[in-house]
């Protein structure tokens, strides 16, 4: 019978695996080094992950998995909320490393891509579908027409707002503050002619 998983050995491995990303970078990064940082057998890691990309596509995975959806009272308040919370997130050294890291070695490695899309955007659009259950409750959206029409909803805005939030944040290297906040969530509520 095979031994549960550790969760603090888990803990100590993905918190290893960002802090090594941070101090030696991607092209630096080894499965040796993370295990000594982490105080565990190389062995332990690679029972748990078959090689640095899934681990550290998990090391910010469970970075992501902090973002909640406060109900702040109104649709616009809780785009705002979220933007701004994704943007703290992508500010902390150890996210920016990771996600960019994952995000550039994807482009050659699909079984990669499936899996940042598993660990990362599938579980993140909960926040999506959970705002716009609110806003609908609220009156403020109409229901949608069916299970594959809310699919759909839910995959363009997951993508408008973690497009732009991340295009700012770590593209351009701009701030997001309330004030950009505050225009994007009108612009995405109310389409181009909200903001002006």
């Amino acid at each position: 019978m095979a031994r549960p998983r550790s969760t603090a050995a888990d803990h100590a491995i993905l918190e290893a695996t960002r802090a090594a990303l941070v101090e030696s970078g991607w092209s630096k990064l080894t499965m040796s080094d993370v295990a000594a940082r982490a105080g565990v057998a190389k062995t332990t890691l690679y029972r748990r992950w078959p090689g640095r990309s899934e681990l550290v596509v998990d090391a910010v995975a469970v970075l992501f998995d902090e973002l909640e959806l406060p109900d702040r009272g109104s649709l616009q308040t809780d785009v705002e909320g979220v933007v701004l919370s994704f943007a703290r997130l992508l500010d902390r050294p150890e996210t920016q490393t990771a996600l960019m890291a994952v995000v550039a070695e994807s482009t050659r490695d699909p079984a990669l891509r499936g899996r940042i899309r598993t660990a990362l955007v599938d579980r993140q659009k909960r926040l999506v579908l959970q705002g716009r259950a609110r806003a609908q409750r609220r009156g403020e959206i109409p229901p949608d027409e069916d299970a594959q029409t809310a699919a759909r909803n839910a995959d363009l805005v997951f993508d408008v707002i973690a497009g732009a939030v991340v295009h700012r944040a770590l593209v351009s290297a701009e701030k997001v503050d309330a004030t950009w906040a505050s225009t994007f969530s009108r612009l995405l509520i109310g389409g181009l002619g909200a903001v002006g």
